[in-house]
């Protein structure tokens, strides 16, 4: 079975190490992983008095993760957290209360550096986040991708093997992960009906 998995990147520089860095992981993905990018940066600012209106742009997010078997976060670290706008867009789609988009999605997290802490605290901002809003994120491996600046080429191509390998492991580790908890939410489903 092929699985849609959401790629979503907390930063929205042009020349942004961490969408490199996912672009060049989804590229190594098997095939039974279907990868598709879905930009957040020209979601709203998050605002309850509006979360009931939806604008297209909201809507449109909201549909494009409601229909995917699984999401795979990258992001960078900024101020030991992850980046706002990233914030921004699990606020979004996750209201009105009772309505969230994430809940039981089986989730990935990809933190990246250019320095040697390789984004552990956004890592783990991140994470306590996805725990709030139901989703399932994988412990092992965990991604922290300092100095990317070095493993990557000028075409933004991995050059470092045991990043490659790394990232080889775990993409079959992810697909197993999205595997057992896309197999205990739809045992959960039928148990409820």
């Amino acid at each position: 079975m092929v699985r849609d998995v959401v790629v979503i990147v907390g930063s929205l520089r042009k020349e942004s190490f961490t969408r490199k860095l996912a672009k060049a992981v989804v590229a190594m993905a098997p095939a039974s992983l279907k990868f598709r990018f879905v930009e957040i940066g020209n979601l709203p600012f998050f605002n309850q008095d509006n979360e009931n209106n939806d604008t297209e742009v909201v809507a449109r997010f909201k549909a494009d993760i409601k229909k995917a078997d699984a999401v795979l976060f990258a992001t960078p670290e900024y101020h030991r957290s992850e980046p706002g706008v990233l914030k921004n867009a699990l606020e979004i789609a996750s209201r009105p209360w009772g309505k969230s988009v994430w809940g039981g999605k089986p989730a990935a997290v990809i933190s990246v550096s250019p320095g040697a802490i390789a984004g552990f605290g956004a890592n783990h901002h991140l994470r306590q986040s996805l725990v709030a809003i139901d989703m399932p994120t994988m412990a092992q491996p965990e991604a922290y991708i300092g100095n990317v600046s070095q493993l990557l080429d000028a075409e933004g191509k991995l050059v470092n093997p045991d990043t490659v390998k790394f990232f080889e492991t775990f993409l079959k580790k992810f697909e197993l992960w999205i595997e057992a908890n896309s197999a205990a939410s739809e045992g959960l489903t039928k148990a409820a009906a």
